[in-house]
Parts: C-alpha cells; structure tokens; sequence
C-alpha cells in the first residue's frame, strides 16, 4: 500500500450506512404523520414481494466496552429485561396497525447492547411477540449479535428453534493486554466452544468481529489473533476499523490518541489482516466485510444481490426496514426516523402509545438519485446512470470531486460509468465521500466522524 496515498485520504469520513448520513438529516422538526404515511405507501408498495426487514435494538450490557460506539445501558439488574421488551413489542404493535395486510418478515437482526444479556425465555417471548400475526418469506434470514463470554447453549437453541441460523460474535482481539484497556474478555477456548456448538445445533453462518486500531494493538496481536480466527473458520468475518470518537463516547476518554496505532501502523494492521484472510480463502466483500465462497454473502456480492443498511451488509434488501427499540433507526427508502436515544423516554413514549421517534429526514429527489449510486459502489463497486432519473447536479459535481481519485488510479470514470478499482477499494469511503453532497454543501466545523485510516 503506497504509505503517500494513506496519508493523503487519512480523513474523517462516514461508513455509508445511509445516504444522506445521520449528520445531515433536516434539522426542522421531525413530522411524525409524515413519516406514518411514508411507511404506510411503502409497506404497500413492497410487503407483498419483498417483505419487510426488521432490526431490534437490546442496549443493555452488563460492562462497558470502552472502545465500543452504539448506544448501551450498563446494569447488572436483570428486571429491566421484561419492561424492556414489553414495550419494544407495543411498539412493533403500533407499526403492525399501520399495515393494512399481514406483514411478511424477512429479516430480523438483533443488536445491541448486549442481545444476550437477556434470558432465552425473554428473547423466545420477543420473537413470538413479532411473529404473532405475521407471515414468514421463504428466504428468511433471521441472525443476532452475541458475547462469546455470556451466550449460553440455551440462547442459541432458543433462537435456534425461532428460525436464527445466523450469529455473529464480537471477539475484537484476542490479546490480553488489549482486552483489558478496552474491558472486553473472552478466552480463545470460550470462542471455540460456543462456535462449535451453535455449528452442531445447525446454524449455517457464524460471523466474527475484529476491530484493528484500537489502543495498544500491535501487528503481532492482530498476526496472533487471525491466525486463532483461521482455526476456527467463521463464514464471515467482519474486520472494520476502530473509530475514535471520544466526544461522543465518554468511555474511550479511558486512553488517548498516544495508545492508538497512527495512520500508517493501522493501515499496515488491515493490510496484514487482509492478506491473511485472503490466504486462508476469505474474499474480501464491499468494505471491511469477508466471507468464505460457500457463504451467502459471498454468492450475493457476486451475483449483485448485496445489500447496505444500518445494519451493514446483508443479502436481503427491502425497501422497508422498521427499527425497534431505543436509538434504533427505520428506513422506508424515502425517509428515515430515528427512535429516542434515552431508555426512559423510550419507554415513556411507547407506554402513552407514542411512536419513539424523534428525529428523521425525508429524502429529496436527488438524495434518492445519490443513495443509489453511492450505494452501488458500496456494495458493487461501480455505478451506472444513462436514464434521467439516475442523473442529477449534485452526481456531476460529485464527478468533478472523483478526478483527483482518478488520478492516484481509484477510480475508473467512464461515460455515464463511475469503477472503484482494485486499488481503490481500500479507500472506498473517501471515492463515495466524492458523491456526498450534503457534506460538500454544509462542511462541519467540528469532528463528527471516524477517520478513513
């Protein structure tokens, strides 16, 4: 990797799991009619062919991860799981009276937070809860994140037995000393059973998460921890850059800037990690994403089936995803809402029956037109327009912006043709960043996203 070109890109950008990105959504009030009537005509436009997607936010996690972003509630009280759960499922009952036939589910992915902080009994009565008056796709996909050090072979038989064939454990590393600045444990051992029990009971799709660049990390740790990984042999394996982000999150403020690996070093940790896995016969899947060829993420990314949403890349696209729980996000594919951020006020909201959101932004016509191709390049790594409806200023803008990333050979731009090279795949935020032009029109002042590096 040319160390020049790293440091000319080492710039904050977003991860493009939405267009436009939260940042840049309307500040004006959020219309919360509007946004009913927004789910409404796309659930009807979709339901029947699609199906709908779901994502449930469980937040509570009985430590604090100190390098971890998502929204979380730290107790050691497990009585919090049931009123927690019973309002997460009046809210799903508030979106179920908007639709006027049988929701047909595709998806669902259960995150966190911790999703197996909770009981097996409480996570059985929140998928039977969702399924009670709705109808399943044929080609379901239903999959959940988990603690290797908390997940018990009762969670898995219990969402086993509900449909989950996917499950996605979060290992990061597995050296000791950074485990313990970013308070985050589990052995080898614990990683090694847990995936092979769930392999024995018949879930088809194991995934793992890595993070490179966190505090105290070394290239030996990141050698040490693929190489137990490789053993192992996950379907996918998830290995995405730590962010840095500690005005947001309070509990990274535990280490500086000093303990992170700079630029160049964290560069050098992907590109090892990468030429590992590729080693060890993973194919590398839009960004940060790597699966093994008999996995589905891999058929889907071949055949251009693959998809990107606030859950990262899945093989199931629909229009409509409803996000359920604290701080969780819905799309309609012209619209986003996002729910309350504060346990309390969520459940304050939906115990009045209140939908729980409180912010959004509905899509302009060149939003819709840049979304597009900003997320064929994401998950194809090219993007065509010759239709007017594909077409608007803000692309050719974004073209002129891509001619300096042409230049250091990042990109291929053709007539009515934008090509992420092979080269250019590394630096995918920045060659996407191009077509944003939201940011480019309101540049922020502050820092409000992780760097590219």
């Amino acid at each position: 990797m040319d160390s020049s070109l790293v440091a000319k890109y080492n710039v904050a950008a977003p991860r493009y799991t939405s267009y436009p990105t939260v940042p840049y959504w309307d500040k004006k009030e959020f219309d919360t009619v509007q946004w009913k009537e927004k789910v409404m005509a796309t659930f009807a436009a979709s339901n029947t062919e699609q199906g709908i997607s779901l994502y449930i936010h469980l937040p509570y996690c009985e430590s604090l991860c100190t390098y971890c972003g998502c929204n979380t509630r730290i107790t050691v009280n497990h009585k919090v799981e049931e009123p927690y759960l019973e309002a997460v499922l009046k809210e799903w009952k508030m979106y179920h009276e908007l639709f006027k036939e049988k929701p047909l589910i595709r998806e669902i992915h259960l995150g966190g937070g911790t999703p197996t902080f909770f009981s097996a009994a409480n996570l059985v009565k929140l998928i039977e809860g969702i399924r009670k008056d709705s109808a399943i796709h044929p080609d379901f996909e239903f999959g959940f994140e988990a603690h290797p050090g908390n997940t018990e072979t009762s969670h898995l038989k219990a969402l086993f037995d509900q449909g989950f064939r996917r499950v996605s454990f979060g290992i990061q590393d597995f050296d000791p000393a950074v485990q313990d600045v970013i308070n985050r444990y589990q052995t080898y051992e614990q990683v090694k059973q847990i995936t092979e029990e769930a392999r024995a009971m018949g879930y088809t799709s194991v995934n793992y998460d890595l993070i490179y660049g966190l505090p105290l990390q070394k290239l030996a740790s990141v050698v040490d921890t693929i190489e137990k990984v490789k053993q192992l042999r996950p379907d996918r394996i998830a290995f995405y850059s730590y962010a840095h982000v500690p005005w947001i999150k309070p509990g990274q403020r535990k280490f500086t800037e000093l303990d992170l690996p700079d630029g160049e070093t964290k560069r050098e940790l992907y590109e090892k990690g990468r030429q590992l896995l590729e080693e060890a016969g993973y194919a590398e899947i839009g960004m940060d994403h790597f699966a093994l060829k008999s996995d589905s993420l891999f058929t889907a990314a071949n055949n251009g089936t693959l998809h990107r949403n606030f859950m990262g890349y899945t093989t199931t696209g629909t229009k409509l995803l409803v996000g359920l729980g604290v701080s969780s996000i819905s799309d309609s594919w012209n619209a986003f809402a996002q729910n309350v951020k504060v346990v309390e006020d969520y459940l304050h909201l939906v115990n009045s029956n209140t939908l729980p959101v409180y912010r959004g932004h509905f899509l302009t016509e060149e939003d819709l037109i840049l979304r597009k191709h900003i997320l064929n390049l994401m998950c194809r790594m090219i993007t065509c327009w010759s239709q007017a409806g594909e077409q608007c200023e803000g692309l050719y803008r974004g073209i002129e912006r891509m001619k300096p990333l042409e230049a250091d050979a990042l990109v291929r731009l053709q007539p009515f043709e934008i090509h992420v090279t092979e080269k250019g795949k590394s630096f995918l935020r920045n060659i996407c960043m191009a077509l944003d032009e939201r940011l480019w029109q309101d540049q922020p002042s502050t820092a409000i996203f992780s760097t590219t590096a």
